[in-house]
């Protein structure tokens, strides 16, 4: 493995950005930026460096460590015999690797490929589960960059599915990684820890004794096996249960647990509205929650000047003493046209590519957060460098 540069190697994408970005003070200021650019906290690699390589690979943990993340993410679930791996989804087999050409292996996923029908207009499918297979064959796998072509009529062209946007020219070979082997990993890169525990999607307890709260504490123990002080660790999931859970049982882990909300999903939730909000932001303090990390959207709305400003979620949550994280930067796509779900309620707002960096800049300054998520973190430890963020 090559050695980290002592500076951060970040390539032309967060130039590319600024030299977009409409004029003014922040574009100013960033374009007068040439480093010395390094490692930051603030700079979380989402799931390492998708935006060019097949996520939670060991390339992609690597190039995002190279890239300056102070902070990498491996999502945690599990395989047949209860061993934990990095994956974002339990059965996401089927779009992060090549399993489908694999014909031992694809018979075990819950749903075999099925093609496309152009007649009747049915959509290709298939369904592999981490949890359908055990770690030495999940260990036979080689990652992909996340795609599926729905229209597809055989295997080749449904693993061919990449947006334009992304590249498959760095995909090739993609290695697994079992949860160990990145802490092992981003141990020897000098960087944090941001385990997520995923959603099962089988029913648990799993193969009859496998409990939620027994999988929520061997994801911790690997972290004490591996001799990583707690502190360095910030354990995430969407369900608040499992945050309780840590604070009662592991408090010195659950002291940086991040609470993924996820409540955006529920038809009664709008972040614009505080009685809709269950538990309240008072609440979830009492509870002992530090951290909570929304999507960018619920961090942001516009004011009646067409600014880009805090939320009412985002003042609620600073003055409640919730510390705030975020995700995901760069996930959305091209941004000519207003971005998708991470820019929803600002996309009026929303029209080049430069936009990210002033979407970064009020999520840093305006809103406070501590920390964002990015599929590509050279961008984020460029704007740390630059504005002195850690």
């Amino acid at each position: 493995m090559l050695p980290l540069p002592s500076e951060q190697q970040l390539g032309p994408r967060p130039f590319y950005l600024v030299d977009t970005m409409k004029d003014g003070a922040l574009k100013t200021q960033l374009s007068a930026c040439t480093g010395p650019f390094r490692k930051s906290n603030f700079s979380i690699a989402h799931r390492g460096a998708p935006l060019q390589l097949p996520e939670h690979s060991r390339e992609s943990y690597l190039a995002a460590a190279r890239m300056g993340a102070g902070v990498i993410e491996c999502d945690v679930t599990f395989t047949r015999d209860r061993q934990l791996v990095c994956r974002h989804s339990q059965c996401d087999l089927h779009t992060t690797t090549n399993i489908l050409s694999k014909p031992d292996l694809a018979t075990k996923c819950t749903q075999p490929f099925s093609p496309a029908d152009p007649a009747t207009g049915k959509k290709a499918s298939a369904k592999c589960c981490t949890s359908d297979i055990t770690l030495a064959e999940f260990k036979t796998l080689t990652a992909k960059m996340d795609a599926a072509d729905t229209s597809a009529t055989n295997v080749a062209d449904y693993q061919n599915g990449t947006p334009r946007w992304r590249t498959d020219l760095y995909a090739s070979p993609g290695t697994l990684m079992t949860h160990a082997e990145s802490i092992a990993l981003i141990k020897s890169l000098g960087a944090k820890f941001t385990p997520e525990l995923k959603a099962p999607e089988v029913p648990m307890p799993f193969d009859g004794d496998y409990s939620q709260e027994k999988y929520a504490t061997q994801m911790l123990d690997e972290y004490r096996a591996a001799g990583i002080p707690a502190a360095d660790v910030f354990p995430q999931s969407f369900d608040l249960n499992d945050i309780k859970f840590w604070l009662r049982t592991a408090p010195d882990f659950g002291a940086q647990a991040v609470y993924l909300d996820g409540r955006y999903a529920a038809p009664s939730f709008d972040h614009l509205r505080s009685e809709t909000w269950t538990p309240s932001m008072p609440e979830l303090k009492a509870a002992g929650l530090r951290i909570l990390a929304p999507p960018i959207y619920m961090l942001l709305t516009l004011d009646s000047s067409g600014r880009i400003v805090p939320s009412h979620y985002a003042r609620a949550a600073r003055e409640a003493g919730l510390d705030l994280i975020t995700w995901s930067l760069e996930r959305d796509g091209p941004l000519t046209k207003g971005g998708g779900f991470f820019h929803r309620s600002i996309k009026p707002a929303i029209d080049r590519e430069g936009d990210t960096m002033t979407v970064l800049d009020v999520l840093a300054k305006d809103v406070g957060v501590r920390g964002v998520f990015s599929d590509w973190p050279a961008t984020t430890t460029f704007y740390a460098s630059c504005t002195g963020l850690r």
